[in-house]
């Protein structure tokens, strides 16, 4: 068998060959690597995780501010003057009260919300629950999707048939309709498994409903791929070989859908970022006292004309987030398709 080298061009534009017999990973690394718009969609991505981690330090140490507590009547220097968080409307006949604009200083830097509370301080602890939540929910979905989509697509049968039938039922229902029904059912009781008991304002609930109602999305992809894997060439090999069927599985099966849940990863984790804000915005998500970017945009709807930034704030985020998932997610799959030539 003669050995394939490829050529590959270095930093300085000459070429060097590859490593004879590189694995797809490797392959799939070198592509990544030279992708520029996946790099800056990366290094952003990790900017907005590392920015969330550092709420507390910045609520506490820069902001100086309790993000989770009334500040209505609360008092904020600027330019050596008092001002008072909540200030005297100036709208038609001036009554009530409009939070503060945004400062851009360390103490309401984009200004407050309603309660009189630090934005920029929420929006970070907001981004904390979001990327939280859509992470879990991701691992969940995905774990559940494999072990199904590959049980069903595996051994077939009667397994195939019960699995996929409860996997129709639950594509029956619109996403946001399923999604929503069981938010405000376990919101309003709760949930008590045997001595484990999960309250309405636990993160649980949202990371469970999201990660279960887009298991079908995922694990009829991957049903698929185990059955066109089941009729191939080397698995039919394989069987003729009389390989033990455990041995087919974890050596030729699932090391190929590995590569479409890798895929899977940040598309729906963008997905899933959408969905919990959805949620957080109908109040049938994330539950205060705790922030989300979804609770934030909902504080902010009612002060859309007099301080916008409230709201636009976590909508950017949402949409840099999402953006930079969906190119890093679109990259992969590139880079992990045998048919890409790396030039």
């Amino acid at each position: 068998m003669n050995t394939l080298t490829e050529m590959l061009p270095d930093a300085a534009g000459k070429a060097e060959p590859a490593r004879a017999g590189a694995g797809p990973w490797r392959r799939a690394w070198t592509l990544l690597k030279r992708d520029k718009p996946t790099i800056a969609a990366a290094l952003l991505l990790c900017l907005i995780i590392l920015s969330s981690l550092a709420a507390p330090i910045y609520a506490r140490h820069v902001a100086d501010t309790d993000p989770f507590r009334s500040n209505l009547s609360g008092k904020i220097k600027i330019d050596g003057k008092k001002v008072k968080v909540m200030q005297a409307s100036t709208e038609g006949l001036g009554l009530g009260v409009t939070p503060i604009g945004p400062t851009w200083e360390a103490k309401y830097f984009l200004g407050a919300d309603t309660q009189g509370r630090d934005v920029a301080a929420r929006l970070l602890y907001g981004g904390r629950n979001s990327l939280l939540i859509a992470g879990s929910a991701t691992a969940i979905c995905l774990t559940l999707a494999a072990l199904i989509g590959v049980t069903a697509g595996f051994f077939g049968g009667v397994v195939d048939m019960v699995l996929s039938r409860i996997l129709d039922i639950l594509w029956a229902f619109p996403v946001y309709l399923l999604a929503i029904s069981l938010s405000i059912v376990l919101i309003s009781k709760g949930i008590t498994i045997g001595p484990l008991e999960i309250n309405a304002n636990s993160l649980l609930l949202p990371i469970g409903i999201i990660g279960i109602i887009y298991v079908p999305y995922v694990a009829r992809p991957v049903r698929g791929r185990v059955l066109a894997l089941n009729n191939s060439e080397f698995v039919l090999a394989a069987i003729g070989l009389g390989i033990p069927s455990w041995r087919i599985l974890f050596k030729d099966i699932l090391p190929n859908v590995s590569t479409m849940l890798i895929v899977f990863i940040p598309l729906m984790m963008a997905l899933n970022i959408v969905t919990e804000s959805s949620l957080s915005f109908l109040s049938i998500g994330v539950q205060a006292p705790d922030a989300s970017w979804g609770t934030i945009i909902q504080d902010g709807q009612t002060l859309l004309y007099t301080r916008p930034a409230v709201a636009l704030a976590p909508g950017i985020a949402i949409a840099l987030t999402v953006l930079t998932l969906n190119v890093i997610g679109d990259s992969i799959r590139d880079a992990l398709d045998p048919r890409t030539k790396i030039v």
